[in-house]
C-alpha cells in the first residue's frame, strides 16, 4: 500500500493529527476491504464473521444477545438481525433462556464452528499483509490506538 499522501493525493494537511486522523480512517477501510474479499468465498459478512467469533468463545456455553451487541466491533450493529440470518444458514442455534425467558440465549452450531474455522484459515491470508510490521511494532502500534480511545 502506498503512502497516505499518494493514496489520497495530498501532502497538505492541517496538521500532524488530521493526517493521523484520515490515515486511521484511510487504513480502516483499507483493511475491511481485504478482510471483506477473504470473507466472501465462505459468504459471510463481517458482522457474521465477528458473532460467530463472540459465540465460539464462550462455547459451548450460550451467549445472550445482549452480551454479543455489547462485544460486536460495529456497536451500531443489529445483533437480533445478525442472529437470524447465521440461524437460518444453521450456523446457530437460538432459544429462550432458561433464566429470563423474554432473553434469546444463543449458541454456536457445530457447521458454524466448521465454517468459523475454514474463514479463519483465509483470513490469516489477511495478517501475512502485516508482514512488514515487526512484532515490536505490531505492539507499539496497539498501544497507540488504545491510548487514542483513552
Amino acid at each position: 500500500m502506498a503512502k497516505l499522501t499518494q493514496e489520497l493525493q495530498t501532502d497538505h494537511f492541517q496538521n500532524e493529527w488530521q493526517k493521523a486522523h484520515l490515515n486511521i480512517m484511510f487504513t480502516a477501510g483499507w483493511l475491511k476491504s481485504h478482510l471483506l474479499k477473504q470473507l466472501k468465498p465462505h459468504q459471510v459478512s463481517l458482522e457474521q464473521y465477528n458473532v460467530l467469533r463472540i459465540l465460539r468463545g464462550k462455547h459451548p456455553e450460550s451467549v445472550c444477545l445482549k452480551d454479543i451487541s455489547e462485544r460486536m466491533i460495529d456497536r451500531n450493529s443489529n445483533t437480533t438481525r445478525i442472529i437470524q440470518k447465521l440461524e437460518t444458514k444453521g450456523l446457530v442455534h437460538k432459544s429462550n433462556s432458561v433464566e429470563d425467558r423474554r432473553e434469546l440465549s444463543i449458541v454456536i452450531s457445530l457447521e458454524g464452528l466448521s465454517l468459523l474455522e475454514k474463514a479463519e484459515q483465509s483470513v490469516e491470508n489477511q495478517h501475512l499483509q502485516w508482514a512488514n510490521l515487526t512484532e515490536t511494532e505490531a505492539q507499539l502500534l496497539n498501544a497507540l490506538l488504545d491510548k487514542l480511545r483513552g
